[in-house]
């Protein structure tokens, strides 16, 4: 592993902790305290933090200098694949296994985050000109 690869992952990670950390809180704050629903509480926690996280990664993860609107759509489907895997994740978890709603939340970010890393990574933020990510681009 190259150590711009190694750099751009553990910033991933730390985005990524931050964006669960507040995602989750407002997940949590919307059920607790609005008595929203699961699905409604989802929404708007990822909803949140998604701008916050296109920004971070694509200039501080990944250090992409490519276009930014080809950028964004990839980012926004494979946004849209990971959160379904979550979405999946949390109402099996729920309605199969009569999990807590609270601990499958949590629970349901495992997927989203190793889905979103590994398209980020490949695709969202790879070398407009080749199939390397940016960061490790020639």
């Amino acid at each position: 592993m190259s150590i711009r690869h190694g750099r751009s992952f553990v910033r991933f990670v730390l985005v990524g902790i931050l964006n669960t950390g507040v995602g989750l809180a407002l997940i949590f704050v919307a059920k607790g305290l609005f008595g929203w629903g699961d699905l409604a509480a989802n929404v708007f926690g990822y909803a949140v933090g998604l701008a916050v996280s296109f920004l971070l990664n694509r200039n501080w993860s990944f250090e992409h200098r490519g276009a930014v609107s080809p950028a964004l759509l990839r980012f926004l489907a494979v946004f849209l694949a990971a959160y379904s895997s979550n979405l999946v994740t949390l109402f099996g978890l729920i309605d199969l296994f009569g999990m807590n709603a609270y601990v499958a939340q949590a629970l349901a970010v495992i997927p989203y985050t190793l889905l979103f890393y590994l398209g980020s990574r490949w695709f969202v933020f790879r070398s407009d000109t080749g199939s390397q990510p940016a960061s490790e681009a020639p």
